[in-house]
């Protein structure tokens, strides 16, 4: 069932960059991906969702409500994780969070109270609960910063590249947290790491140019390599050579060695088949763009 519906999406900045050309989306409860590289315009789609900006055309329902035009009612019933935020100095967990959730409108104390504490549980901060925020590690941080974007028990959560920088321990408790929160609410998972849609997300988007590219599954875009993706190791002088003749989708350097992935109908000379993963329909994606 979607929840969300983006139509015609448009956003062009005083500067004259167009950060959204025209983006359609249905995205559902659970977890979605939205993969794109640095610049695509997922940041953009994100703080426009989260009307923390307006668009210049096009429209955004969640479950009914019409965002651009009733702000408030989506604000009640978001959250929302930015790449980055800042956070009072000196100030404890607990303390911070229980701020967070008086200006969120939480005001009655015992309720306040036990969902602050319901939510440092659940994110694994609650024997940190005294430590001061701005000393936490990043992963500390990120999931505070999940605490915060659940207060009032938000039926839409917005995460902004989240795992960036995380130590692998630490990437792995926030994905697990990621993933059961989208048993219940729709997620909607901003990200340029491959990796992290792969192992959470049903349903996906590839964004570039401020354009949706493709969208769909994760297996449906691996499904539509099989038998077209191919693979060879070269020396690097060779690589500017085989650019030109095949259709080269990356290229990685493994063991002095460059291998190349590229996407052809038949096997080119001197390559191998090799069985697509999610990697290789994204940059499958970018290509076609481009």
């Amino acid at each position: 069932m979607t929840l969300l519906t983006i139509r015609g999406l448009t956003k062009t900045y005083p500067n004259g960059t167009r950060a959204l050309d025209g983006v359609d989306l249905d995205i559902p409860r659970g977890v979605f991906g939205l993969l794109g590289p640095n610049g695509a315009g997922k940041s953009s789609l994100m703080r426009t969702i989260a009307t923390l900006q307006d668009a210049d055309a096009g429209s955004i329902h969640f479950d009914g409500i019409d965002a651009l035009r009733e702000p408030r009612r989506v604000q009640e019933i978001l959250g929302y994780l930015p790449q980055e935020f800042g956070v009072y100095p000196r100030v404890g967990a607990q303390a911070l969070l229980d701020h967070l959730a008086v200006l969120k409108g939480i005001t009655h104390r015992r309720t306040r109270k036990d969902q602050v504490k319901e939510l440092l549980v659940r994110t694994n901060l609650w024997e940190h609960r005294r430590k001061p925020v701005d000393s936490f590690s990043g992963g500390m941080r990120r999931r505070f910063g999940i605490a915060q974007a659940l207060l009032g028990a938000p039926r839409l959560l917005i995460v902004d590249e989240p795992t960036a920088g995380l130590d692998p321990e630490e990437r792995q408790r926030f994905l697990d947290l990621i993933t059961e929160l989208g048993e219940d609410i729709a997620v909607i998972l901003s990200t340029h790491w491959v990796e992290d849609v792969r192992e959470l997300c049903p349903q996906m988007a590839v964004l570039d140019g401020g354009r949706i590219l493709r969208a769909g599954s994760p297996e449906e875009a691996i499904q539509e390599l099989e038998g077209r993706l191919w693979r060879r190791r070269c020396e690097r002088d060779e690589v500017q050579r085989l650019e030109q003749e095949v259709h080269v989708l990356s290229t990685r350097r493994r063991a002095g060695q460059v291998v190349l992935h590229a996407l052809a109908e038949q096997c080119p000379a001197g390559f191998e088949a090799v069985e697509p993963r999610l990697e290789d329909a994204y940059f499958a994606a970018l290509k076609r763009r481009g």
